[in-house]
């Protein structure tokens, strides 16, 4: 059973009904140099905490897109220990390790006094196989282990609505909060089916929606990414060709998920030079 106390930081923002722009950035992926992963991490420590003084939280992946990626706790225990709230970080967790590590993961988190873990299953067509067949399982397991995290869990707006609900409204859903797959205004009606069907249905949850900052019209790129998500390729190419920029391109997204009554989002592929600057770009750009 659940122990997370009501005044959580982060889950008292999630519930907030002010608007919320949130980030998700990407450790570098294994294999680099010893010098290009150190200057990737401290790139990312300076960015994290300029982000950090922004009205954002900061989620950090686990092998992302199919690519094995350095482990995010070990950066942000390393670090960011002290710099930032551990309030406005909040790592990824997949099924894509054995469980043992993902029991020792949890449990590093929890010593080192983070509030919250977004645990997933992972992508099952890329990697090492999943140590549990459901992302719930192992919510489940840390649950016991740490009743005290809050846990993320996901929705795919692109599915069948009343069955995405579903697994929200299921007790064995344990989590407190969850993100959703990439969504985009080109494909909003199937967003505005499940945020109806939500609401309907009286899930209490709050939700973060993914929004994707498409930085060219490359049909390679399309093509991979689509692999991972749905990608509406004509939509955005005619966004660029109409002379809108890739801040726009996201901003518009925001914009539109707001009029639908979604008010939590998180960028997605802002990169690892800079990023803070492309997430004020879009924020400008949506106000």
């Amino acid at each position: 059973m659940s122990t997370v106390p009501d005044s959580d930081p982060l889950l008292t923002r999630l519930r907030d009904d002010r608007p919320l722009v949130t980030v998700e950035l990407r450790p570098p992926k294994t294999g680099l140099s010893q010098t290009e992963s150190m200057d990737t991490w401290i790139d990312m420590y300076h960015s994290v905490r300029r982000l950090a003084r922004e009205d954002t939280v900061i989620f950090l992946t686990d092998n992302a897109v199919g690519e094995s990626e350095e482990e995010n706790l070990r950066h942000l225990v390393t670090n960011l220990a002290g710099d930032v709230s551990s309030d406005r970080l909040v790592p990824f967790l997949t099924s894509k390790h054995s469980l043992e590590y993902c029991r020792m993961y949890a449990d590093r988190a929890s010593a080192h006094g983070f509030a919250a873990l977004t645990v997933l299953g992972g992508d099952r067509s890329v990697g090492p196989p999943r140590c549990v067949e459901h992302a719930y399982e192992l919510r489940k397991l840390i649950r016991k282990r740490h009743p005290r995290l809050s846990l993320g869990g996901w929705a795919n707006p692109h599915r069948d609505a009343a069955q995405q609900v579903d697994f929200l409204l299921d007790e064995s859903f344990t989590g407190e909060f969850y993100l959703t797959q990439i969504v985009s205004h080109h494909d909003v009606r199937a967003v505005e089916a499940f945020v109806n069907e939500a609401e309907r249905r009286g899930v209490s949850l709050p939700g973060v929606f993914g929004v994707f900052l498409y930085r060219s019209s490359n049909p390679r790129t399309f093509e991979k990414l689509g692999q991972f998500f749905s990608v509406p390729a004509e939509g955005i190419t005619r966004d660029f060709e109409s002379g809108m920029s890739a801040e726009e391109i996201c901003a518009k997204t925001i914009r539109t998920l707001r009029e639908i009554g979604v008010g939590k989002i998180y960028l997605s592929n802002l990169g690892f030079k800079n990023p803070e600057k492309r997430y004020k770009r879009v924020v400008e750009a949506v106000d």
